[in-house]
């Protein structure tokens, strides 16, 4: 890619984080809908979580495929595909009669989405060069997330209560054409200086992997978790997981080169994504489900009590940006685990959500926490690997997000549905609904602050010098110009100070 001015990588980088815009923005307007959606198109608990799930499986499944696509044939060529394929399928949401073609149509949207994040993030690594500046860069992609989660459920909750819930894939289309014009003239071409083969089987196993855990996960409290059902796709996914692990270290260029995973930053950035991630998603559909169903509110005044988490998040993104440009992930990392498991024990322990006061202060400390840990994970998946395989690592970060938000949906969606019949919507709940509730919920709550442990104590582990060994070492074996790489752009390790 050739050296761009400071005006036009910027240019760029606006132009990756509409993308990220649409694709978050999304899945946030859409919580908000989901009692409208139970209500209009006669939904249940696991229905619900299809429409959220069906999109972040696909996404999860096939982000690996277009990170490495896109380094083969051109990023700007995929993220463009993605963009038309997004948008066109945003439009067919917009208008599906029922619940199956909702699902449908959100699976489109999703093989368009795989397109656009890991692609974007792939195009940012390779515009910003300088790890300060790189950092900052993805501190900012990071603060869209937060951005996402504030206009989502405001504008969401005005189009609900004011138009209908198919108004919320609306809002995509604009933005999808607007950043499409954009990226044709502006975005820079971009390719891997070595193409990587297409890897079908492994894609498949990487499928057969997600969706059958997910099916299951879902489909457990009605069909019942020891069933021949649901235990033959269990035992699938755990052998296509096991075919996987024994079947990419064979190839030369595989989907998923296993020995990334060498580096203990780089593993403990996905799981950490998948932890916080799934106490995302979780806490969202939680909320959403409570402060409509149990509560009464209408879909905006929701997404206003929802506000003081996103604003949280999108105050704190950029800082962690800076923090880990200046100073390595561990401050970030830190915060975020305390903050995020903070938040689940106020909820699990005090049960916040029968307490207004408590409510809001559970929101903001979360919102602290999660602002908190996204720079972190981007940053140290794609530094300290070599530039060539900067689509893939992203890719990985990427489908380790969406792996965490399809779990979060279908553990805490399945613990919920074994202990609560949602059937309250347009009302307040009586005080023996709000009990039952409250109590089925208290696992899940549970769920959410074992999640943010994770991401303090893995922070912890993958962010000390031993783990910046791993990484070093790690780079060595990918490439030998990577060690050089992992000490000068690395994020697992705070820059030398003058």
């Amino acid at each position: 890619m050739p050296e761009l001015s400071r005006r036009r990588r910027t240019l760029v980088l606006v132009i990756c984080c509409m993308s990220l815009l649409i694709v978050s923005l999304d899945n946030t307007i859409l919580n908000v809908a989901l009692p409208t959606l139970q209500k209009e198109l006669h939904a249940s608990v696991a229905g619900l979580q299809w429409t959220i799930d069906a999109y972040t499986l696909v996404l999860a499944s096939l982000l690996m495929l277009a990170g490495s696509t896109a380094d083969r044939i051109g990023r700007r060529k995929v993220f463009m595909t993605g963009l038309v394929i997004f948008t066109v399928g945003s439009a067919l949401c917009s208008a599906a009669p029922n619940l199956e073609s909702l699902v449908a149509f959100r699976i489109l949207q999703a093989v368009g989405g795989s397109m656009l994040n890991p692609v974007a993030v792939s195009i940012i690594t390779n515009t910003f060069t300088e790890r300060r500046e790189r950092a900052r860069a993805i501190g900012a992609w990071g603060a869209v997330v937060g951005i996402s989660l504030a206009l989502g459920p405001i504008i969401g909750g005005l189009l609900v209560d004011t138009i209908s819930w198919r108004a919320i894939f609306w809002l995509n289309i604009p933005i999808g054409i607007t950043a499409l014009i954009l990226t044709w003239r502006y975005v820079p071409e971009s390719r891997a200086p070595k193409a990587r083969r297409p890897d079908p089987v492994g894609q498949l196993l990487v499928i057969g992997v997600l969706a059958t855990l997910t099916y299951a996960i879902i489909e457990a409290p009605k069909a019942g978790w020891t069933s021949p059902e649901i235990l033959s796709f269990v035992g699938f996914s755990i052998l296509s997981l096991i075919a996987l692990i024994l079947y990419e270290p064979r190839r030369d260029e595989p989907l998923i080169d296993l020995r990334f995973f060498s580096s203990a930053p780089f593993s403990g950035a996905t799981l950490i994504a998948v932890c916080s991630f799934a106490a995302l998603s979780g806490f969202l559909f939680l909320n959403t489900l409570y402060l409509q169903d149990v509560r009464g509110l209408s879909a905006l005044k929701a997404g206003l009590y929802i506000l003081p988490m996103a604003a949280m998040t999108f105050v704190c993104a950029p800082v962690s940006g800076r923090l880990v440009g200046n100073r390595g992930p561990r401050l970030s990392l830190l915060v975020a685990g305390i903050a995020m498991t903070a938040s689940g024990v106020l909820f699990a322990v005090f049960e916040a959500e029968q307490h207004t006061p408590l409510l809001f202060t559970g929101y903001v400390i979360f919102g602290i926490g999660f602002g908190m840990v996204n720079a972190p994970i981007t940053n140290t998946a794609v530094s300290g690997m070599p530039n060539a395989q900067a689509g893939v690592a992203a890719a990985v970060a990427s489908t380790s997000r969406q792996i965490g938000q399809t779990l979060g949906v279908a553990v805490i969606g399945a613990v919920l549905a074994a202990g609560v019949s949602l059937s309250v919507t347009g009302r307040m709940a009586s005080a023996a609904e709000k009990h039952n509730f409250a109590d089925a919920s208290r696992p899940a709550w549970w769920i959410i602050t074992g999640c943010g442990i994770a991401v303090l104590l893995v922070g912890m582990l993958s962010s000390g010098r031993w783990a910046r060994g791993t990484a070093a070492r790690t780079a060595q074996r990918l490439d030998p110009a990577g060690a050089q790489a992992a000490e000068a752009g690395g994020m697992s390790s705070p820059p030398a100070r003058s």
